[in-house]
């Protein structure tokens, strides 16, 4: 079999997915459709297996300055991330290791330390995976959960009306990977720059905060922001059948300061910078209180940023202003190939 790479007119991740999954039987009495953040299997009455993977690569994953240790623990991060969008703890974690020539025995020690701190934690434990040779370091983890069928919080079931929530600011990612790989062109003030890198390297996911909405039964779509809140927004929508006003753009004290010393408008580093590792929600007006209360309560926050309309367009409005937020974000081929 010979394989073409993908240099010219490149379909982009989402395309490919789509593509391939075209070729995919559905399995019978699914649970969770393809494109929700996890995927699901009846093993009980009521009762689902929930299973995850993800892959981080050096080549488009790993930022100058991260550790070996950072890069693996970021592995496992974001995948628990999806979980987190659908309330969902995980139990177990496998991981496959593609690993190239060079790396020494310390380096190993390090992976295999970020993957452990990684799981535990989020509750989780390394169970097992495979190891292989390859031309860059790949780090695939799959993640393995239970949950009750109807405890599931998808990316579909938004209504018109629904409050339009994050579980905190977002551009503090995008302002520090500008800040990494275009050194020397950006101002960073210097109480933020740890901060800012922390974004990068040490990111978190709500899994707390997921589980807590996921008990208060209040969310009616739900997903994770790895790709952008503008994306996220899309994708709600699409599988909601709704569109969206957002009339409050959350923006991170640390991404406002940094647009403002650089002169960048800050709604681009909030709307299409990726890797935020929020959960973007949909919630019943009626249980907004309680949803916001439950989240608190585990020591997050949950922050209003509009609603959800009949009509099917996605736009920002502030101050009387409105305009289309596009569908855009971090895409894999798009931004490499």
């Amino acid at each position: 079999m010979v394989w073409f790479p993908l240099t010219k007119h490149p379909l982009g991740e989402h395309e490919i997915i789509k593509l391939i999954r075209r070729y995919f039987e559905v399995m019978p009495e699914a649970v969770v459709p393809f494109g929700d953040d996890v995927s699901a299997v009846p093993v009980a009455a009521g009762e689902v297996a929930v299973l995850k993977a993800d892959m981080l690569v050096a080549k488009t994953d790993v930022p100058s300055g991260m550790s070996l240790w950072q890069a693996a623990r970021k592995a496992v991060v974001m995948n628990v991330s999806d979980f987190a969008a659908k309330g969902v703890a995980p139990q177990a974690v496998l991981v496959s290791l593609g690993l190239p020539c060079g790396l020494s025995r310390n380096d190993l020690v390090e992976i295999a330390k970020g993957l452990n701190s990684g799981a535990r934690e989020y509750g989780a434990y390394v169970v097992g995976g495979d190891t292989g040779e390859a031309s860059d370091l790949v780090i695939s983890v799959q993640l393995f959960g239970t949950s009750r069928k109807e405890g599931l919080m998808l990316r579909s079931g938004a209504e018109p009306g629904d409050v339009l929530a994050v579980t905190g600011g977002f551009g503090k990612s995008a302002s520090g990977l500008k800040a990494l790989l275009s050194e020397g062109l950006f101002s960073v003030p210097p109480d933020l720059r740890e901060g800012l890198l922390n974004a990068v390297y040490l990111p978190n996911a709500r899994l707390q905060e997921g589980l807590a909405l996921r008990d208060c039964d209040a969310v009616s779509a739900s997903m994770d922001s790895s790709d952008g809140l503008a994306w996220s927004l899309h994708e709600l929508a699409a599988l909601s059948g709704v569109g969206f006003i957002v009339d409050t753009l959350p923006v991170a004290e640390e991404a406002a300061r940094f647009a403002e010393a650089n002169g960048l408008d800050v709604s681009e580093l909030v709307l299409y910078g990726g890797e935020e590792y929020e959960l973007v929600v949909t919630v019943k007006p009626e249980l907004w209180g309680e949803a916001v209360a439950a989240v608190e309560k585990v020591g997050g926050n949950l922050l209003r940023i509009g609603k959800a309309t009949k009509q099917k367009h996605i736009v920002l409005e502030v101050d009387g202003v409105k305009r289309a937020i596009e569908a855009r974000g971090y895409e894999h081929f798009k931004s490499q190939c």
